[in-house]
């Protein structure tokens, strides 16, 4: 795939892509060059049989039709901006249908539970740590952001009085969401906090060292905290973003405000959560109703 870099970058610099999103690119299109022999490589790959056989091969090592779904939409852009470019003359992906896969629902976290869990009290509000604990977990909550916007906050995203923040989210797409004066409040006691602690930061949130959160650090928190209140085996920050798009549809929230809220391109992306809750509410009219 001697195209591969100059596509990723098309990818970083023209369609404006995460690099989360391109690493996960870069993932699916170098596994399936190296399934590829030296000779279909030399030859370029203009067969769609040889891709076929590529996705015979990855669900019969046990993947998911989910995974190879993902694989195969990588693999059909790739060609795609080849063809664009004209450094091909046949796509090779226009026989290659998706796998069929079952919609997987979200996880979330019931609002009993989120409420047992951002409603403990703290012991010591001059408690940095606590403060900044609370706060990363309440956020998620509040917002629906996504791991990497929150990670990239800054103090100046908060607009306390318009009960405001600003939000990076997808190819660089802005958008506020608002937020709750009670919660506003409490936000602007953390920063008071950490401005007396690190006062050159400029990030929202920071470790106890004063440097800038990372992933992986704030999905061990989210990990441990959600563990206190639920037994699922899923406990990652984007549970939070399910929990929030849920629980506020459940309210009576409409479904374009919370497309905006949570930076959907567009509203099939949000409709998935109409699912969940049909289910609960199916679930509750066999449990009540005296002729079910």
């Amino acid at each position: 795939m001697e195209h591969l870099e100059t596509y990723l970058q098309y990818l970083e610099y023209e369609k404006r892509y995460s690099p989360h999103t391109i690493d996960a690119y870069r993932r699916d299109l170098s596994h399936f060059n190296g399934f590829l022999t030296d000779e279909e490589k030399k030859a370029g790959i203009t067969d769609f049989r040889v891709i076929r056989r590529w996705i015979v091969a990855l669900v019969a090592k046990g993947d998911s039709s989910r995974t190879v779904n993902r694989k195969i939409v990588s693999l059909r852009s790739y060609f795609r901006y080849l063809m664009k470019r004209g450094w091909i003359t046949v796509n090779p992906m226009e026989k290659i249908g998706l796998l069929k896969a079952g919609k997987n629902l979200p996880v979330f976290v019931t609002t009993d539970r989120m409420d047992e869990l951002l409603d403990e009290e703290l012991a010591d509000t001059g408690d940095f740590k606590a403060m900044r604990d609370r706060m990363v977990l309440e956020l998620f909550y509040m917002t629906g952001m996504r791991l990497s916007e929150l990670i990239h906050l800054k103090e100046s995203d908060v607009d306390i009085g318009a009960m405001t923040i600003k939000a990076l989210g997808k190819r660089n797409r802005e958008r506020i969401i608002p937020l709750t004066a009670q919660f506003c409040d409490t936000l602007y006691q953390y920063m008071s906090l950490k401005k007396s602690s690190f006062p050159d930061s400029k990030q929202l949130f920071v470790l106890d060292s004063g440097k800038p959160l990372y992933a992986r650090w704030v999905q061990r928190l989210t990990n441990n905290r959600l563990g206190a209140v639920t037994t699922m085996k899923k406990r990652s920050p984007h549970v939070l973003r399910h929990s929030f798009a849920t629980n506020v549809l459940d309210n009576g929230a409409e479904l374009n405000a919370i497309k905006e809220i949570l930076g959907h391109a567009n509203l099939a992306a949000t409709q998935v959560y109409t699912h969940s809750s049909l289910n609960r509410i199916k679930k509750v009219y066999q449990q009540a109703h005296p002729r079910a």
